[in-house]
């Protein structure tokens, strides 16, 4: 029997003392010491304070605030999606009704303080509030509150990320038409940040710059999949590789194989953690010096095989969610020095004024899971060379210590902001690493200097250094880019290759692990399934439909996908050597009903805003009650609908649209045109999100004679697009596209139909 089941049938007279009755007839857990039937976690660790006190990384004066703030309760921050047009109204909502609500509230004894935006971040575009995310969850008084929060964080409108996680790609400082690497990217809250960067301008579907979001865990790669898909972009790409050891990877620039570099490089290693001390309270009895110890390796590795991969005059970020200066100066300083002045620190601190933060620090020891110092590599003896490495010491030519610039690196200490722990190095790449200078040219080339055309080594160490400390910068790729790029080459011209199949890797060049994924398959512009549908959609000449692909290389083509042509370049010119788990954005979806209209793909919602630039056919205006109605009802018959929006749809035929010029703050929906109805093809949570940009609140769970709130799923009509069944599609005879504005009342719509709706 379960000690929960124990303390149940225990008589009230045999509960341990301490035990008794709460309101809601549980047992005190404070004085119980028990939650759920476990012993609570005691946020003591004298070996963590030993350590950082000895290290002085808190300033004189600061401890007792600095440990009372990590055994605080972490404050539930939230970030608005800047990229979004609609992002504006998401804050006046939050700041003129769920804001306002919280006023005066009280939650279990402690005063509701209402939500202050955090000073550094751009466009009061992120919060903060004394709420931690139990009570969140918890509370009935915030009920509604949680069930916002929930809803547009599905819809892709809000990201609930913590505070210091959103620093990193602020110091990135992207542009939309930057080639962006994230290393360890899962589970994928920054890489949103990046994606919105990309997208700053709205107007342009298609940027010229992407984001590769890496990640070792191919579970978790699922998981980063799942977050980047709500931002609906057609230039994000997925891979799963070791980030110590990913792949070169080659780029097309007119008929010329050359080596990608990146303009950006996120470089958010796997660390130990401490800094989130206050969500992640296990980290209290697990903490030792060991972690550290044990993952300053592969950090370092992780590092080096990021400024390989940095090209001339780009920034990378290099961050933990740690205090320790072993995964953090330590890391900055061998990298600074293996790099012979490649790299240097570049002075942020200007960068995000409002933020609080201290400077690395110069000064470190090195201290042993049973509390043993070292100052200095020669003082350690030979038995600990496997625990402790050169490269964890600071440098001892205080000439070269200072020309790092060490203080240059941010440490945000808890209690400074009432936030969590963590740590940022921004590095700006001068020149080529030193050992890719002496790298061979790709053939065909010019003997100019150009990092583009050189090819580095895999590993930073064929050079074979002889100096321990840059052992642990060893890299476990064995494949240098001339043989890689011969491989391709050879694979090419055997013919094994087909053309536009981007398959995964085979076996022998990669092991796979995880889910064996389907190919890349590019479809071809003369491919007879194209014509029907440009000319259904009366797609604009600029189209750019070489960059449609499916998931399938034999049968019926179901879903069509679409990415930028930039990644494009990358899919084609590297399936032999990289894992991808998922890029591109549904577009199209198959409707075999809708081939009696010549056109047998419907719009696919998630996708409507990157086809939305070139569709000029099926287009209607409809009114806000219009909008109402579509997005509460299932399938509302015309009559339900205003005469004027009526008439436009009955004259589409079988399909609708809006003008977006008329728009100020387009909203797009997909959806189906009956014979005497329509249906809305849009996600429970983006259906309850323009219903409140709309200024209505509707209730998630009831029902009402003939009609469906939103949250309701009833025969269809709350499901998300994609997920209608071929029963249901084939009773409609048509879909729809609907768009929505803040001063226009239009729509627009297609038997496969769209229509465009205002709010």
């Amino acid at each position: 029997m379960g000690r929960r089941s124990r303390g149940r049938r225990l008589p009230q007279q045999q509960r341990p003392e301490g035990a008794e009755d709460g309101p809601e007839g549980g047992g005190k857990r404070g004085e119980a010491g028990w939650e759920g039937g476990y012993p609570e976690i005691v946020k003591e660790n004298k070996l963590f304070e030993h350590y950082y006190q000895e290290l002085k990384i808190v300033p004189e004066g600061e401890w007792d605030q600095f440990m009372g703030a990590l055994r605080e309760p972490l404050p539930a921050t939230l970030r608005i999606t800047g990229y979004k047009s609609h992002a504006k109204e998401i804050l006046h909502c939050l700041k003129n009704k769920y804001f306002k609500e919280l006023e005066d509230l009280e939650v279990d004894g402690q005063k509701v303080e209402v939500p202050q935006p955090l000073r550094w971040y751009p466009e009061e575009l992120a919060w903060h509030t004394n709420l931690s995310r139990k009570i969140l969850r918890k509370s009935p008084q915030l009920e509604k509150f949680h069930q916002f929060l929930v809803s547009e964080t599905e819809s892709g409108n809000i990201s609930r990320q913590e505070a210091v996680s959103m620093i990193p790609p602020l110091l990135l400082n992207v542009q939309p038409h930057h080639k962006i690497l994230d290393m360890c990217a899962a589970p994928g809250s920054k890489t949103t940040q990046l994606i919105e960067m990309l997208h700053a301008d709205m107007n342009v579907p298609f940027p010229e710059g992407f984001v590769i979001a890496n990640d070792v865990d191919n579970k978790r790669c699922y998981l980063l999949v799942h977050q980047a898909k709500r931002l609906s972009s057609p230039c994000i790409m997925v891979v799963n590789h070791d980030a110590s050891s990913i792949p070169r990877l080659l780029i097309d620039v007119d008929g010329r194989k050359e080596i990608l570099f990146y303009d950006r490089i996120l470089c958010d290693v796997p660390c130990s953690g401490d800094g989130t001390m206050r969500k992640n309270i296990d980290v209290w009895k697990k903490w030792t010096t060991l972690n550290s110890l044990q993952l300053h390796g592969l950090q370092l590795r992780i590092a080096t095989r990021g400024a390989e991969q940095l090209a001339e005059g780009g920034r990378m970020v290099y961050s933990t969610c740690s205090l320790n200066p072993i995964e953090d100066e330590a890391v900055i300083a061998s990298l600074l020095e293996k790099s012979e002045g490649a790299l240097e620190l570049a002075d942020v601190s200007s960068e995000l004024p409002g933020l609080k933060w201290m400077p690395g620090i110069t000064q470190w020891k090195v201290m042993t899971k049973d509390g043993q110092w070292f100052t200095d590599w020669d003082n350690v003896p030979h038995s600990r060379h496997t625990q402790i490495r050169p490269t964890m010491f600071p440098p001892k030519d205080p000439e070269k210590l200072q020309s790092m610039h060490l203080e240059r690196c941010l440490r945000i200490l808890p209690h400074h902001q009432n936030t969590g722990g963590f740590f940022v190095a921004v590095l700006v790449k001068k020149s080529s690493m030193p050992w890719n200078k002496r790298q061979q040219k790709l053939q065909g080339k010019s003997s100019e200097s150009r990092e583009t055309t050189q090819l580095g080594p895999a590993d930073p160490t064929e050079g074979k250094p002889t100096d321990p400390s840059k052992l642990e910068s060893q890299s476990v790729t064995g494949t240098g880019d001339t043989e890689i790029i011969q491989t391709t080459e050879n694979l090419e011209n055997n013919g094994n290759k087909r053309d536009g199949v981007c398959g995964p890797p085979p076996s022998k060049k990669m092991k796979l692990f995880g889910f064996k994924e389907d190919p890349f398959v590019f479809i071809p512009e003369d491919d007879p399934l194209l014509p029907p549908i440009e000319k259904f959609y009366a797609l604009d000449p600029s189209f750019p439909k070489m960059n449609l692909l499916t998931r399938t290389t034999e049968g019926k083509k179901r879903q069509l996908y679409m990415v930028s042509k930039e990644l494009r370049n990358v899919l084609l010119n590297n399936s032999e050597r990289m894992k991808v788990i998922n890029t591109g954005i549904k577009v199209w979806c198959r409707n075999n009903s809708g081939e009696e209209f010549d056109c047998a793909f419907r719009l696919a919602q998630e996708g409507i805003y990157t086809l939305y630039p070139f569709i000029n056919s099926r287009i209607i205006t409809v009114s806000m009650e219009d909008v109402k109605t579509l997005l509460t009802q299932e399938n509302p018959f015309f009559r339900k609908l205003s005469s004027e929006t009526y008439s436009q749809a009955k004259d589409l035929g079988k399909q609708f649209e809006s003008n977006p010029d008329a728009l100020q703050c387009p909203i797009v929906m997909c959806g189906w045109r009956g014979k005497a109805s329509i249906r809305t093809f849009v996600p429970k949570n983006e259906r309850l999100h323009y219903l409140r940009m709309m200024g209505l609140e509707v209730s998630a769970e009831k029902k009402k004679e003939g009609a469906v709130l939103v949250g309701e799923s009833a025969g269809g009509a709350g499901q998300p697009e994609g997920e209608v069944s071929e029963e249901q599609r084939a009773g409609a005879a048509g879909s729809l596209d609907a768009e929505a504005g803040c001063d226009s009342d239009t729509a627009a719509g297609c038997d496969p139909t769209g229509a465009e709706l205002p709010r």
